[in-house]
């Protein structure tokens, strides 16, 4: 017999009695809702800088590689951080000047491993595991790709796990410090984002109406939320990540850094990523990914066309639901990119 005073049933409770107080209402004018929830969601990352010190763009290393150039350079995204970026410039643009790519990596060992190295950045000799070095495949196929290294992984990891796996993360520690302060680790990667931007803006090779961004799991929700707050960014592929919160971060224990105080008070991951409205917006989708898994995005594109439709989009989001699972795909989302940024 179920008690209705156990653990479980309190937890399911009180998050249907918290949640969705800004969910998209229909009749609604969209432009207004976005706003509101766009303001109250920013509000919940946590304060971040006003004014911006100087990029400062420090080269790093330089690599001719087949089909493009890889450069590592180094940015300033607020006093006193500074992040590694690999910068890769195609052998035959699409145009001139170039689409740019936003390529943001997941969990794992950080940007070299969406750009075909190894941990220690010698090139890679074996298989490329679930981010299929999908950076380098956007090169190739012409666009400008610009692939940070986000806060807690790689190179920027704490010192107390630089000294283990490559693929240790310092995700744990940096959110929950940053939530005792009153901010979060989604914050400053999205922050750092916008600074990417910016720096992009500066380069005269690359059209600045043409920036699109592609992230898979944790990287997804960096590329997803950056689009929902800068309109810079034209067009977003998310990979293995567009879902529910009650149908993903909600069924199992994730890293600390899917965690945003007080999110669900406001609105559902799909009303978060409607916020990317009217701008072209696409799902990558593993049949059998086990973290994000595939019914709750199927709603979750279900609740995106509905909310496409009431902004006057358009175009209409897409997506590719494929065989697979906790991974990139690539083709389609590809070729839907080549559409939306070069043609």
């Amino acid at each position: 017999m179920t008690n209705a005073y156990s653990t479980d049933v309190l937890l399911e409770q009180w998050t249907k009695e918290y949640a969705g107080k800004l969910a998209y209402v229909p009749g609604q004018p969209v432009p207004e809702w976005q706003q509101e929830l766009r303001t109250s969601f920013e509000a919940l990352l946590g304060e971040l800088p006003d004014t911006d010190s100087e990029l400062n763009p420090q080269l790093l290393e330089r690599q001719e590689c087949e089909g493009y150039v890889r450069e590592r350079i180094e940015l300033t995204t607020r006093t006193g951080v500074r992040m590694p970026v690999y910068v890769l410039t195609p052998a035959t643009p699409l145009r001139s000047p170039m689409p740019a790519m936003l390529a943001v990596h997941g969990h794992g060992y950080g940007s070299r491993e969406i750009v075909g190295l190894m941990p220690d950045g010698s090139e890679r000799a074996g298989m490329p595991g679930l981010h299929k070095d999908f950076a380098s495949d956007l090169a190739r196929r012409g666009f400008l790709v610009v692939a940070p290294e986000l806060l807690g992984f790689g190179d920027r990891r704490l010192a107390e796990d630089l000294a283990g796996e490559p693929g240790q993360s310092s995700c744990f520690r940096l959110s929950a410090q940053l939530m005792l302060l009153g901010q979060t680790i989604a914050g400053w990667r999205i922050h750092e984002m916008r600074r990417v931007l910016d720096y992009l803006q500066t380069r005269p090779d690359v059209d600045p109406t043409r920036i699109g961004t592609m992230g898979i799991s944790g990287g997804g929700l960096v590329c997803g939320f950056t689009a929902a707050l800068d309109d810079r960014i034209r067009c977003a592929v998310i990979s293995g990540y567009a879902s529910t919160f009650e149908g993903s971060i909600l069924t199992r224990q994730h890293c600390l850094d899917n965690y945003i105080p007080g999110v669900l008070q406001l609105a559902e991951m799909p009303d978060l990523l409607g916020l990317v409205a009217p701008r072209p917006i696409f799902l990558e989708v593993g049949e059998e990914d086990r973290v994000f898994p595939a019914a709750a995005a199927r709603k979750a594109f279900a609740r995106l066309e509905t909310l496409y439709a009431a902004a006057g989009a358009e175009t209409v989001p897409a997506a590719d639901f494929f065989d697979g699972g906790h991974e990139i795909h690539g083709e389609p989302a590809y070729d839907w990119l080549e559409a939306q940024l070069a043609r």
